[in-house]
């Protein structure tokens, strides 16, 4: 494999780095990041967080890949938040998956980051087989000259480790608040609003139909759910409807979200959607009639819902510089 260049060349002087796929960026990715960027303020260093797209999985495994809490945007934002100088997004290949543990710090990390310490959480695995962990981590930071620290694991409130694994299980199940209490803030997506057929309006519950933008997001089961939303006018409540429209004979899965108090042209807009509880199951009612008047129980229930702050993300923003590299 040829010689890397550096891939941070102004960090030259020397990087504290950090690295992980962080799907979710949950409060364990957040303890190891902010520790990161805290250890590199102490030394005078330049604090680096180094994650991979596509996912590891992907490439290696196409089958086995999980589908993803966040989109690689989304993730990408959530690193914003945080005190870490830098970001650096590593495209994930075969070749790269072809390192060995040590090729890949002397490489990637020493070569391409100059880096002098590393820290990484307590359940990572990188390099070839993911053979990388914490002892042959340290084995190869003495023969090189770095210190390794390992982050131990940060617990939910059931005294079990949070991990990206368990919070995808929570979000399947539709386990909105153990989601919730692993992520620090609500499980949310974002998406694009497009053109629908305007039934929502006809039954005098207007809503926005959102686009993904990708397969890979994982949703929770299909369902009717209270929702707040931020769009590019402001924040609003809301309620949504996941899954098909049973009640049209329409089969086709959707997000279609009513948004309360809100007027405007939200078309072709972005906005970020935060599941607040699950309201019920989707139904087929007997014609539009019926429809409505559930529709006007589910607001109610949906309102009151949202009057509960639940939890909140606690990110502490710097202004943090992401790279991209090919």
């Amino acid at each position: 494999m040829p010689e890397r260049p550096a891939l941070l060349p102004h960090a030259a002087t020397g990087t504290v780095v950090t690295v992980g796929t962080f799907d979710g960026m949950h409060r364990g990715h957040m303890l190891v990041v902010e520790r990161t960027a805290a250890r590199a303020r102490s030394h005078g260093l330049v604090s680096v967080a180094l994650t991979f797209d596509p996912h590891p999985l992907d490439v290696v495994n196409p089958s086995a890949a999980p589908p993803l809490l966040t989109l690689w945007a989304e993730k990408l934002e959530l690193m914003a938040q945080t005190s870490v100088d830098h970001v650096v997004v590593l495209p994930f290949t075969t070749e790269l998956s072809a390192l060995s543990p040590e090729e890949f710090v002397r490489q990637i990390l020493l070569r391409g980051l100059s880096m002098k310490e590393l820290l990484i959480g307590h359940d990572h695995g990188f390099g070839r087989g993911r053979a990388g962990d914490a002892e042959s981590l340290r084995v190869i930071g003495r023969r090189h000259g770095f210190p390794v620290d390992v982050v131990d694991a940060v617990r939910a409130s059931d005294d079990e480790p949070i991990s990206s694994t368990a919070i995808r299980r929570a979000v399947a199940h539709g386990d909105l608040a153990r989601a919730s209490d692993g992520l620090g803030r609500r499980y949310a997506f974002g998406g694009r609003v497009t053109a629908g057929e305007q039934r929502g309006r006809l039954l005098g519950f207007p809503t926005m139909n959102l686009d993904l933008g990708s397969r890979r997001k994982l949703l929770p089961p299909h369902g009717v759910y209270a929702v707040r939303v931020e769009t590019r006018h402001a924040a609003f409540g809301g309620m949504m409807n996941l899954g098909p429209r049973p009640t049209f004979g329409d089969e086709r899965v959707t997000l279609e979200v009513h948004l309360f108090d809100a007027e405007g042209d939200f078309y072709d807009a972005l906005v970020k959607v935060e599941f607040v509880s699950r309201l019920r199951d989707t139904m087929r009612f007997s014609g539009p009639q019926e429809l409505v008047a559930q529709l006007h129980r589910d607001a109610e229930q949906a309102r009151s819902a949202l009057t509960d702050p639940g939890p909140t993300a606690n990110l502490k923003g710097s202004g943090t510089n992401t790279s991209s590299l090919s």
